[in-house]
């Protein structure tokens, strides 16, 4: 008897220590989705994200290599039922939380949800405190792929133990969630390795390109403050742990070189991709830019290495990503409001990274440049490159060695 309890013990433990490395390999390249809140908020019901769902197939989307679909805050009853257990709002969704998520994987994609770590979600719906495990149980129930964690109403929380106990919880449902850590960046949590695979590094993205936006006690930032907040810390961002600068805002107000901007900018730095759109009612240009599968490589690239800068005047500025065979990729971006000439002597400006320990020198080594947006080859680091950029306007290349 006690060898047979032996040997199911062993076998127990043996399953444990399988889950774990299974979860401890979650997201090896940036999650890619699609995210309720910067275009719907709270406003979502079932049928309406039945079309996104649908829309998310039809568009290109998925087979761009989008994966999850992540309801964010609002999809859930005001109250815990009579059992502690969160329901999913029975108006918004009549046949249930399950049912969606069957419905979202059905079209070959992944299911994400949200929560809060306070007492109440930022929209003032029960948070998780005090019940990280049976929230756990209960998103795997539901077959939940992505768990999107926010920082609302936590009072005197410590932020590292909060995340870490829902992390703890995510592990130990049995299903290997994605865990994505929406803390603003307020305790540095691109510091604590192995808790979750993303780590949000500022405040809420809003749809502005150059400037923040005071929304009352707190500032929205926008495209360009984000990326400002991004290198410092650029160290921290490598296969399954994620710096992660918020959602996209292509297709929801800026202009179309700015959305071409954002999206490159994002792809640069390896950041998760979370399209925040109408799904059903983007435009052709909007579709354009978020499947342009040359750009999202950059970040899919498994190097996983974000960008730096490497030259910087008069707001005409160039960022360098490291890629993992060897080329490089460079994105010229203008901050300003007027257009600039570029005039690059790439002799001038070798490359060095301390982080991938990689380096182009263009006295030494040729390079072929490919421009990822018009997908037109523009001649060789032989010679200067030499082009007009529009104002918040990008060039992005791919440097191939010849």
């Amino acid at each position: 008897m006690r060898k047979t309890l032996l040997i199911a013990l062993i076998a127990l433990l043996g399953e444990l220590k399988s889950y774990a490395q299974d979860n401890s390999n979650l997201a090896a390249t940036p999650p890619m989705g699609w995210n309720s809140w910067n275009i719907f908020q709270t406003k979502i019901d079932e049928p309406l994200l039945k079309q996104m769902v649908d829309a998310y197939v039809s568009s290109g989307m998925r087979d761009a290599g989008y994966t999850y679909f992540v309801l964010d805050d609002g999809w859930m009853s005001m109250e815990r039922d009579q059992n502690g257990q969160l329901v999913a709002d029975p108006k918004k969704f009549p046949n249930g939380m399950k049912e969606f998520a069957d419905y979202v994987h059905s079209k070959g994609m992944k299911f994400g949800i949200y929560n809060c770590a306070g007492s109440k979600t930022c929209a003032g719906y029960p948070g998780t405190r005090g019940h990280e495990y049976e929230d756990a149980r209960l998103y795997a129930s539901w077959g939940v792929d992505y768990f999107k964690y926010d920082w609302c109403n936590t009072d005197s929380l410590n932020a590292k133990e909060a995340y870490k106990t829902m992390s703890d919880a995510l592990k130990a449902s049995g299903r290997p969630i994605v865990f994505s850590l929406c803390e603003w960046g307020g305790h540095n949590p691109w510091l604590w390795n192995g808790i979750g695979q993303l780590y949000r590094t500022t405040g809420d993205i809003n749809v502005s390109f150059v400037k923040p936006v005071k929304h009352g006690t707190w500032e929205a930032q926008s495209v360009l403050s984000i990326l400002d907040k991004q290198e410092t810390i650029r160290q921290y961002n490598h296969p399954g742990h994620w710096n992660d600068p918020d959602m996209l805002e292509v297709g929801n107000g800026l202009t179309n070189t700015e959305d071409k901007a954002h999206f490159s900018l994002w792809c640069m730095m390896s950041a998760p991709l979370m399209a925040g759109n109408n799904l059903e009612k983007m435009s052709d240009q909007t579709k354009t830019i978020l499947t342009n599968k040359d750009v999202i490589a950059l970040d899919q690239d498994a190097l996983g290495v974000q960008c730096f800068k490497v030259y910087s005047d008069n707001g005409l500025e160039a960022w360098a990503k490291p890629l993992s065979n060897g080329d490089w990729a460079i994105c010229f971006l203008n901050r300003t409001a007027q257009s600039q000439n570029i005039n690059y002597d790439w002799s001038q400006h070798a490359i060095n990274d301390d982080i991938s320990k990689t380096n182009a020198d263009f006295t030494k080594a040729t390079f072929k440049l490919h421009d990822l947006w018009t997908k037109k080859d523009v001649g060789t680091t032989k010679r200067a490159f030499k082009q007009a950029l529009a104002s918040h306007d990008v060039i992005v290349l791919r440097l191939v060695k010849g």
